[in-house]
């Protein structure tokens, strides 16, 4: 996957297009990642012990990688991911502006 644990990313389509927000899960075998506040949902939760309290919580959801770019920290725009060779390494690039992502 191109997009890591950690990067910055701007959601492409759908409900919360335009959002962005840091990467907080990839699943690489699903290819789905989940955002920081995008895709949010609310889960019903049940109190399973005595103290324990029941209620609705807000729940980041899954979204596809497809639908997220990659926002560069040097020119501030969502880019597509582009890799080049440095000293034996596979390093990431910004398809725009040509600087090393994190």
């Amino acid at each position: 996957m191109r997009i890591k644990k950690g990067d910055n990313v701007q959601v492409l389509s759908g409900n919360d297009k335009g959002k962005t927000g840091e990467v907080l899960e990839v699943n690489p075998k699903t290819d789905k990642i989940i955002v920081k506040d995008v895709n949010i949902r609310k889960k019903h939760v049940k109190a399973r012990k005595q103290g324990e309290e029941s209620g609705i919580l807000s729940v980041e959801c899954s979204i596809p990688s497809s639908k997220v770019n990659v926002v560069c920290s040097k020119c501030g725009k969502a880019t597509k991911v582009g890799y080049s060779m440095e000293k034996d390494k596979k390093v990431r690039i910004c398809k725009k502006c040509g600087a090393k992502l994190k």
